[in-house]
């Protein structure tokens, strides 16, 4: 990102160009849907900070109160919201030897910083490192829901012996599962059964554990499509979530959201024209957008992103469908007509995966389409990613 975080911007068409922007608006809107969902399935919410990786973007999930309990996916990330007053982290990705002085730091400061794991010998180091330090590390064990990634069957024959040994060194927090699949769920009833799933999995494992005389205080779910599609958490502890908080073209895709929730996107500018390929070239590529193209698997292709004025309003047919390193190739689709955009235009960049997108940036301009209108809307704040993006 050209323009520092932080330095002077009166509106989108202040900074240099690629720059990404999160409308507040949109962003609140999202949150307070997904906090009223868990508030009446009656399960506390984990928000998964690894998409904003943002603590001005953080602070509005609890609105000035007390800091909320996360979800992270680096230790990085849990050192910077540690440092930013969030004593209640999971870390929501599986743990090995050389983290776990990291882990111990952490704890030794009073932040309560659960692990993840799924094998006994992951079991075996995190019970041993906390024996010699003399701290307990709680620990949760992955189950897999769907074949998606990680995590042991909620009938696997070790799982009663990695919850031994994690009681053993008093470890044992709890399960954990994530619905990975449901990123491919193109119907509100598939998605349905793929949080029924992802539940009866997460609660099938804890009565196992449970069955064997081990404690099991948490049991973890959540992912956006199921969190938006749950209907029954009982015997759920907690849900977590995090690409609902800006959503994006794949969510929409799927029905999850609409593309008036998208509170991301990304300003480029024209930089050329080849007409005689139809293209519009701007100075938005890759590195701007990243290389996910996660919508080419659903029923309508999003290229790498959907195209919308300053203002933020869709440009008719319009989309970018090629994206090298710094370039980025906007064209019509079929039947559409491709605009007139001088040079110099500036465009917004609707993303397919909102989390690789935002990676892609040091921070944000923040703009609130619920209070300023016009051409260019007026940047109200600049909210920089923690360290370690």
């Amino acid at each position: 990102m050209t323009h520092p975080v932080g330095a002077p911007a009166r509106t989108l068409a202040d900074p240099d160009t690629p720059f990404a922007v999160v409308d507040l608006h949109r962003t609140r809107r999202n949150i307070g849907r997904l906090a009223a969902r868990a508030e009446r399935l009656g399960v506390a919410l984990r928000p998964h900070v690894k998409t904003a990786k943002s603590l001005d973007v953080a602070a509005l999930l609890h609105e000035g109160a007390r800091p909320c309990p996360v979800t992270v996916s680096t230790l990085a990330e849990a050192e910077a919201f540690a440092e930013g007053g969030y004593a209640d982290i999971t870390y929501a990705v599986g743990i090995d030897p050389h983290k776990l002085p990291r882990v111990l730091a952490l704890l030794r400061r009073g932040v309560t910083l659960r692990v993840l794991l799924d094998s006994t010998e992951q079991a075996e180091f995190v019970a041993d490192a906390s024996r010699r330090a003399g701290i307990e590390v709680p620990a949760q064990i992955e189950i897999d829901c769907d074949g998606h990634r990680g995590g042991l069957r909620p009938d696997a024959p070790g799982l009663v012996g990695i919850g031994r040994v994690l009681h053993e060194a008093g470890c044992l927090d709890g399960v954990l599962t994530h619905a990975g699949e449901s990123y491919f769920a193109p119907t509100a009833e598939e998605r349905r059964r793929a949080a029924r799933a992802e539940r009866d999995s997460a609660v099938a494992a804890a009565e196992r554990l449970r069955s064997a005389g081990l404690p099991v205080a948490t049991v973890s779910v959540g992912s956006t499509p199921t969190a938006h599609a749950a209907e029954d958490l009982t015997g759920v502890t907690e849900l977590r979530a995090g690409n609902y908080v800006f959503f994006d073209l794949v969510m929409a895709g799927l029905g999850v959201c609409a593309l008036d929730d998208l509170a991301l996107s990304v300003v480029v500018t024209v930089i050329g024209h080849r007409p005689e390929y139809g293209w519009i070239v701007t100075d938005g590529g890759w590195t701007a957008m990243s290389r996910d193209r996660g919508t080419a698997a659903q029923a309508q292709d999003q290229g790498y992103g959907l195209v919308a004025d300053l203002a933020g309003n869709l440009v008719p047919g319009l989309v970018m469908t090629a994206a090298s390193q710094e370039h980025g190739t906007l064209t019509a689709r079929e039947g559409a007509r491709l605009p007139d955009l001088p040079i110099g235009t500036r465009l917004r960049i609707l993303p397919n995966h909102a989390c690789a997108t935002a990676a892609q940036h040091h921070g944000y301009h923040v703009v609130d389409s619920g209070r300023t209108a016009g051409d260019a809307p007026a940047i109200l704040a600049d909210w920089p990613r923690v360290s370690g993006w």
